[in-house]
């Protein structure tokens, strides 16, 4: 049985199933063969969409981020 194929939708560069990154979102799926690939176009992204609709998400995702770092080093710090 053929392997499913999808398109980067920035090089073009196919690859199989299980492979990638495939997003879903507000009905359109997006297809990336390479992190790299997918960075690019969130770069883009994030340089063309106005400040307004971006500034406060983008606020929550680094508190979220942050928040997570935290808890990271405490919980990686050693007792004595």
């Amino acid at each position: 049985m053929p392997r499913r194929m999808y398109e980067c939708v920035v090089c073009g560069r196919k690859f199989p199933h299980g492979q990638g990154i495939i997003m879903h979102k507000s009905g359109i799926t997006l297809y990336f063969h390479s992190k790299a690939c997918a960075a690019k176009f969130f770069k883009l992204l994030i340089e063309r969409v106005d400040e307004s609709c971006t500034k406060g998400a983008l606020r929550e995702i680094l508190e979220e981020l942050s928040e997570a770092l935290r808890k990271r080093k405490e919980s990686a710090r050693k007792v004595i």
